[in-house]
């Protein structure tokens, strides 16, 4: 009984030491073995590994990507105008032994980079002015001030085993004591502009209209004087076709007899069939002669 006993606390222990001996990696993460506080290994291979029992520890940090969203926060531009910053981090641990050396864990990581990147904002927006950063100019102006800022974040987070993928700002603004201001000065920028766009267009638009009033006077004045000619002209055939028609003494009178039927039946278009007429009048005359 008492070699079962013995056997079975044997077992038990050799199962421990196995068990406290191997440790596995995913696919996902580094495994750092610690040994009095130093690490003596680091690797990344997926799979069953094997340390000392009892003496050494494992510490385990991911490959993936982290996103460390910062506070906004104030930085002073090269015009002495402040300006809030609101961005975030793309980072993950490249050189883990020296990632748990300077830091250890992912909190003073952020740490960390919070004060990296507020000093490069700092530094980089003290040499830009405002009209730099806030302004209707093309994209890829800001994208290249933005590259830059990350290119030195990640130059600066190297010494602490980590690489910066990315620095993202998510809003360039003024703190909320000058929006109002700027706001206003920019709609009063507009406002002037939309009143020179306005009166430019109301100059071009008088232009158009005087030179279309113009085109109109010298349209109807040639117009009037091509009927007066016609006119003139109709006028003048007529009386050369008159002319033509009665050109024997016969034909005068009879033209002048159908005339004065003419102003006879005009006169007598009403009730009143009562005609005074002169007796030197011609048409009297003929009345006379034809009674």
């Amino acid at each position: 009984m008492k070699k079962k006993v013995i056997l079975i606390v044997v077992l038990v222990l050799l199962a421990a030491l196995v068990f406290s001996s191997a440790f596995t990696v995913r696919e996902d993460e580094y495994a750092c073995t610690v040994r009095f506080s130093k690490i003596i290994d680091t690797t990344d291979q997926a799979g069953l590994h094997f340390k000392v029992p009892f003496i050494d520890s494992v510490k385990y940090f991911t490959k993936a990507t982290q996103l460390y969203d910062i506070p906004p926060s104030e930085v002073l531009t090269s015009d002495k105008q402040n300006m809030t910053v609101d961005c975030y981090i793309l980072w993950n641990i490249s050189e883990p032994k020296l990632f748990y050396q300077t830091l250890g864990s992912t909190a003073k990581a952020e740490e960390r980079l919070d004060a990296i990147t507020y000093s490069v904002l700092k530094t980089g927006m003290g040499t830009l002015a405002q009209a730099d950063i806030i302004n209707m100019n093309n994209g890829a102006e800001r994208n290249a001030i933005y590259e830059g800022i990350a290119q030195k974040v990640d130059a600066a987070a190297k010494s602490y085993g980590i690489h910066v993928e990315d620095v993202k700002i998510k809003q360039f603004d003024l703190p909320e004591s000058n929006l109002n201001a700027v706001y206003g000065r920019m709609i009063s920028e507009r406002n002037q502009m939309a009143e020179k766009y306005t009166a430019d267009g109301n100059y071009e638009a008088s232009i158009i209209r005087n030179d279309v009033d113009k085109q109109v006077n010298i349209i109807v004045s040639d117009a009037e004087a091509s009927a007066a000619k016609l006119e003139a002209e109709g006028e003048q055939e007529y009386m050369r076709l008159l002319a033509e028609a009665y050109d024997t003494q016969d034909k005068k009178e009879f033209y002048e007899f159908s005339l004065a039927l003419d102003a006879l039946k005009a006169s007598l278009n009403g009730d009143e069939k009562t005609v005074i007429l002169d007796g030197n009048s011609e048409l009297a005359k003929i009345l006379m002669g034809a009674k």
